[in-house]
Parts: structure tokens; sequence; C-alpha cells
């Protein structure tokens, strides 16, 4: 994973400011999609995470679908996550935004990503990282 972040931004009175924070976008496959049918599994670990990395959740949205995967949007005062599975094709789309409003959360952001893949046993089909 690319952990070089020192790109500068310009701000709204032309100082230069570290990036506010890091976007993980990503495409896994997943060998075995037993925990891709139904979102209740993923929300409990992900909740443990949360706290594990001491994160504020404010609001949740899951949504099981007729015959196996799930949607999900977590909304965190530090920003979000998402995740969408595709059990019939192995296939899981995440992704995670942390922003470093009020501290610096790019390693909280890189550790969160690896968790749930790790979760998930996945192997990275697409992964893009996005200092922003």
């Amino acid at each position: 994973m690319n952990t070089s972040y020192s790109v500068p931004v310009m701000t709204p009175d032309k100082t230069q400011s570290s990036i506010p924070g890091l976007h993980i976008v990503a495409n896994f496959s997943v060998p075995d999609a037993a925990k891709l049918g139904d979102y209740h599994a993923f929300q409990n670990f992900i909740n443990d995470q949360i706290k594990a990395f001491h994160l504020s959740k404010v609001g949740e949205v899951y949504h099981n679908f007729p015959g196996g995967g799930f949607t999900g949007v977590v909304c965190l005062t530090e920003s979000h996550l998402s995740i969408h599975t595709w059990p019939e094709q192995n296939y899981i789309t995440f992704d995670v935004f942390l922003s470093n409003f009020l501290k610096d959360n790019r390693a909280t952001t890189e550790g969160l990503y690896k968790t749930v893949r790790a979760f998930f046993g996945a192997d990275i089909l697409f992964e893009q990282i996005i200092s922003r």
C-alpha cells in the first residue's frame, strides 16, 4: 500500500495545507461467499472495528437483496465506509474515507481497510488510494 501522503493543497487564503483525508476504494474477490449473502455478520464485525479504531458512528443503512447479497453504508463523524456484495460472483466493492479534520486518520483508514479485507479473506482485484 502506498503510504506517501505529502501532497500539498491550497487553502482559500492561498497557504499550503496537507491533504485532509485518505480514501481507499477497492474491488475484492472472495473465495468463500458465505459472508456475502446477509449483512448481519458484517454489521457486527464493522461495529466492533469502529469501536476498536475509536471512530464515531453517526448512522448506518443496510439492505439484504432477495436471493443474496447486501449493501451497506456507515456514516461516521470522520466520513464514511460502504460495501456492496455479489455472492453469486464472489465479489465485493468496498470503500472507506476518513478525514483528518481533528487528527491524522491515514493509519486508521489503512487499518480499517486491512481488517475488512482480512474478515472476508479477500484478494484485491482493484485498489485505488486517494489523498483528498
